[in-house]
């Protein structure tokens, strides 16, 4: 009996560290994608998504979002299977899957490209042709334009390597309608832009990791002063290009007046960046938090406005429907009476 309840306490607990294992093994696979940074991209592309003036069946919705997700974890993983010597060195990535050994690097590479052809393949053949070409263009950009060429030899890396993180709002748009029209490229301009100063608020408290891994951010490159001066100035093109979609008409008051508001908050911040100087790196710790709230709220209010038009818009059209049905059923009274 006593053997018995031992044997069965060490099957149990073998069982249980089993599925520890399993558990931390799906864990480490899931960190490979940058589930954080996902999160934004999945956000503005469902805003791309809704937003489009197109109706969607829910399960089609569900399919490009979760391909387009797919595709981002995809990027994501090989843009680590790629850095993995520069992610070692760096105190802020040096915990990752593939520098700590928990993930080889073969693995991940095979579960990037298993990630990337799945994603695309299954967004073409369940949605459509345009979003998944724009969705595979994304992610061989990040990976092979700015991973893999621009992060290790310019110090434009940053402003031009961020165009992959915009491409999401466009792929949803796509993924709804089967093109892209000017709204989808003003919503891409606007994360465009916000990237820089977003990206360059964080090289500045992270400059030395870096300079140790010999990346060329714009502070090793330029030096922070230089990059307190273009943070201020990204944050100020910031404002007339988030507005935009506001003044081309493809949305109201509500969502002009938050731009701006927003937009003063951004340059507010970027401004102290600059003035605090050499004590600013809480200041810039300050301006990178708000960055990723202020593209979130953005984008959350960019699509309610849209709501609101279509809701204040369609009573209108019901009524002209209705007295279109009154007016056509008076004609065939009429008739009918002759």
């Amino acid at each position: 009996m006593i053997m018995s309840t031992h044997v069965n306490t060490i099957a149990a607990t073998d069982r249980l560290a089993s599925v520890r294992s399993a558990l931390l093994r799906i864990g480490d696979y899931a960190a490979l994608t940058k589930p954080r940074v996902m999160s934004l991209v999945v956000f503005t592309a469902l805003v791309g998504l809704l937003s489009a003036p197109a109706a969607v069946a829910p399960i089609d919705g569900l399919i490009a979002i979760l391909c387009i997700a797919a595709g981002a974890g995809a990027a994501a993983t090989l843009n680590m299977w790629y850095d993995a010597d520069i992610d070692a060195i760096m105190s802020r990535t040096a915990c990752r899957p593939i520098p700590q050994g928990r993930v080889r690097p073969a693995q991940a590479l095979a579960f990037g490209l298993a990630l990337a052809a799945a994603s695309v393949a299954l967004l073409g053949l369940l949605i459509n042709a345009a979003a998944a070409g724009l969705l595979a263009f994304a992610i061989a950009f990040y990976v092979l334009v700015y991973t893999a060429w621009l992060k290790r030899t310019s110090v434009h890396n940053i402003v031009i390597g961020g165009a992959a993180g915009a491409f999401p709002p466009m792929i949803g748009w796509a993924a709804a309608t089967g093109g892209v029209t000017l709204e989808p490229v003003l919503l891409f301009l606007m994360i465009f832009v916000w990237t820089p100063a977003h990206f360059w608020a964080l090289s500045l408290f992270c400059a030395d990791d870096y300079a140790r891994a010999t990346v060329p951010m714009l502070p090793v490159v330029a030096g922070k002063e230089r990059t307190r001066r273009q943070i201020l100035v990204y944050a100020l093109l910031l404002v007339p290009v988030s507005t935009l979609p506001w003044a081309l008409g493809f949305v109201g008051a509500i969502y002009g007046a938050f731009a701006l508001l927003a937009g003063a908050k951004f340059i507010l911040l970027a401004w102290r960046v600059q003035a605090e100087g050499r004590n600013g790196e809480r200041a810039a710790k300050r301006l990178f938090a708000f960055s990723i709230a202020y593209l979130f709220a953005l984008f959350a209010v960019f699509w309610v406005d849209k709501q609101a038009a279509y809701f204040a818009a369609k009573p209108a059209w019901s009524q002209s429907h209705l007295l279109q049905g009154v007016q056509l059923d008076a004609r065939r009274t009429a008739s009918s009476l002759q």
